[in-house]
């Protein structure tokens, strides 16, 4: 039964934003997923049958439900269908390996897993009550088929009840478990429909995996203004760039690395109108800009981490900067910016706290707080902690505060590697190469790359008289490391150490840059 609310309030829950673009746009066209296409009407019933059939299996309030997914149209109708239910949903990162997935599953505690089929090999002996595979004749879809009629039990006590958990590495390499609340994903939704300008007209194009950060939240957001969603199971430029043409794609999201993918592609020519692309994970290049903004793109550029929701700040442009040349606009616009609409001001800390000068030097720690920050970790009341330090929220980066009240990141206090907007942590590169028998120290950098952003590279010690080759090292990182994580390249010798004993990484920055300008 539903809980009372006095006449002035409701809970905010994204949920709600299906229920009424389904009263708008019934049988219109919400979702394009290769040849298939999906009316509101379906996506909603699809939502509908999913919740009242996770009831009927007796999920109760607050257990999880697992999708390991593509950006297909199951993933999009679980972000309305797993929350209704009163569930939680843990979206997984595709890319990881087999015990990764795993050791999710079971921090989780998620009791179904949802699969595709391509991905199935990565659940085998998964630790949960039920595996649903989707796809034609698939689990899934029977699944579906058997829901009872009538709609869900509403469960949703407080807008601050847990809606999403999301699995960072973190510096440990040990996931971490974001929760995000009702109230936070319909107010970052609320936002990005703001900045990005969305409409009932916009069509976006899913370039950005629906696994992160519930994709900054556009699948609740796109939903909420019956926008067009066109489904993308992976980056394929040629693709991409007949998808722009045929379903009049006006929006779509990703780092850097997809910009510059279509710019080199063949297949790049100027678009017929504008297309508003939003960028993060790491400042685009001038370079990248520039050959973007040629072919027609604008270029919208935001920060945040997976415990702010995705983007929790934007280069907000400012009118009179359209008269400067490229060089400068480009290094206005890779600033991280000022809070977006829905969220409070973002500072940057000296350690006691205090606000750095804003000059545009000195160097500080981005703290934020508010709307649209996590509720915590999952099962890790000690990590929450440490986060939520003096009442903000730590993020680990380093930046300096312009005049003008923008931030700007200077550095990863983390040495977390970001690299085509996943997170590789450097610590678990170290720890699995120095299993190798041969190695008697690691040290993991990042290195910038055109491509991606940023790359791993390694520097390695290894026992005397060691014949251990670069490809031997790699192949054996390979067994244990998603690919992603695999450095680029390995250099052997001494590391660079402090008179305590630490290694000067910043050094190893150095010689990784020189080493990738070499090749």
């Amino acid at each position: 039964m539903a809980i009372e609310l006095p006449v002035h309030l409701s809970r905010l829950t994204p949920v709600a934003f299906l229920e009424r673009t389904v009263r708008a746009f019934p049988e219109r066209v919400g979702v394009v997923d290769g040849e298939r296409r999906v009316t509101w009407a379906e996506l909603r019933e699809r939502a509908r049958r999913l919740a009242v059939a996770l009831q009927a299996a007796r999920l109760g309030k607050g257990d999880r439900v697992a999708f390991l997914a593509l950006n297909t149209t199951e993933l999009l109708e679980a972000h309305f269908g797993v929350p209704a239910a009163g569930a939680v949903l843990v979206a997984i990162n595709t890319r990881l390996t087999a015990a990764e997935v795993g050791y999710i599953l079971e921090h989780s505690g998620s009791r179904i897993v949802v699969v595709d089929p391509s991905l199935a090999p990565l659940v085998e002996g998964a630790s949960v009550d039920r595996v649903l595979v989707t796809g034609d004749g698939g689990s899934y879809e029977r699944f579906l088929a058997d829901a009872p009629a009538g709609e869900p039990e509403d469960r949703l006590a407080d807008e601050d009840d847990v809606i999403s958990i999301n699995y960072t590495s973190g510096t440990t390499g040990r996931p971490k478990g974001v929760m995000y609340t009702h109230r936070g994903a319909y107010l970052n939704a609320l936002a990005e429909i703001v900045h990005a300008g969305l409409d009932s007209r916009s069509v976006y194009l899913w370039t950005l995996p629906m696994f992160h950060c519930n994709g900054w939240c556009f699948p609740w957001a796109v939903t909420a203004v019956g926008a067009t969603h066109v489904c993308l199971r992976r980056v394929d430029p040629p693709l991409v760039w007949r998808l722009l043409e045929e379903e009049g794609v006006t929006h779509f999201n990703g780092a850097p690395t997809v910009l510059v993918m279509l710019a080199s592609d063949p297949a790049a020519r100027p678009l017929g109108r504008p297309v508003l692309v939003t960028t993060a994970a790491a400042p685009p290049p001038p370079s990248v800009i520039e050959r973007i903004e040629a072919l027609g793109f604008a270029v919208n550029h935001v920060y945040g981490l997976t415990e702010t929701y995705g983007p929790i700040t934007i280069c907000e442009w400012n009118p009179e900067w359209d008269a400067l040349g490229l060089e400068e606009r480009a290094r206005l616009k890779a600033r991280q910016g000022i809070g977006m609409v829905t969220a409070d001001r973002v500072r940057v800390v000296d350690p006691d706290l205090n606000d750095v000068p804003a000059d545009g030097e000195t160097l500080g720690e981005v703290v934020m707080r508010g709307n649209n920050v996590m509720k915590g970790y999952f099962r890790d009341e000690a990590a929450t902690d440490e986060a939520f330090r003096g009442g903000w929220f730590h993020s680990g980066d380093l930046g300096v505060m312009h005049p003008d009240g923008y931030v700007e990141l200077r550095d990863r206090a983390k040495d977390i590697i970001i690299s085509g907007g996943e997170n590789i942590s450097t610590i678990e590169v170290e720890r699995v190469l120095v299993r190798h028998p041969d190695v008697l120290e690691a040290a993991v950098v990042a290195v910038p790359d055109e491509k991606w952003g940023e790359r791993p590279a390694a520097f390695v010690t290894v026992r005397e008289g060691s014949g251990l080759a670069e490809g031997e090292l790699l192949a054996f990182a390979r067994e244990t490391l998603a690919g992603f994580k695999v450095p680029d390249f390995v250099e052997f010798g001494e590391l660079p150490k402090t008179s305590t004993g630490k290694v000067k990484k910043y050094e190893l920055r150095e010689r990784a840059r020189s080493a990738r300008r070499r090749v």
